[in-house]
C-alpha cells in the first residue's frame, strides 16, 4: 500500500478487504486467553447450548476484520490510531469454517481544528 493520509481518502470511496476463513483452532486459542466462556472453549458445552455449538468470541471476530482492515485500507505508516468505536454489534455467530468478508466505505474525512496535523476518516 503507497502512503496514504487522511486527505486521500475520499467520501464514497469503497474498499474491499478481503476474507478470511476462521478456524476451531483460532477460536479456542483466543478465547482460552481473553474470552474464556464455555460456548467458545468447550465444543461439548456449546453443542448443548441456544448456539448449537462453538462459536467466536466477537471481540475475535472484531479483530479479524480490523486486521484485514490493516492489510488493504488503513495506512500503517500514516496512522495516529483511533479516537474510538461507536459501535459494534454480533448479529449472527460465527463459526469454525465461516468465511469472514470485509468492506469499508468513506463515510467522511475531516482535519482536525485543534491539530490540524490530524485527520479522521
Amino acid at each position: 500500500m503507497s502512503l496514504r493520509y487522511a486527505e486521500d481518502y475520499r467520501p464514497g470511496e469503497v474498499f474491499d478487504l478481503g476474507s478470511h476463513q476462521i478456524t476451531e483452532a483460532e477460536i479456542v486459542e483466543f478465547a482460552r486467553q481473553y474470552d474464556p466462556q464455555p460456548m467458545h472453549v468447550d465444543k461439548a458445552f456449546a453443542a448443548r447450548s441456544h448456539f448449537g455449538g462453538l462459536i467466536s468470541s466477537g471481540w475475535l471476530t472484531g479483530l479479524l476484520l480490523f486486521r484485514l482492515m490493516l492489510r488493504d485500507f488503513i495506512c500503517q505508516e500514516t496512522s495516529l490510531g483511533s479516537p474510538g468505536q461507536d459501535e459494534m454489534r454480533f448479529l449472527k455467530p460465527v463459526r469454525p469454517g465461516d468465511i469472514l468478508h470485509g468492506r469499508a466505505e468513506v463515510t467522511e474525512v475531516r482535519i482536525s481544528k485543534s491539530k490540524p496535523e490530524m485527520g479522521f476518516v
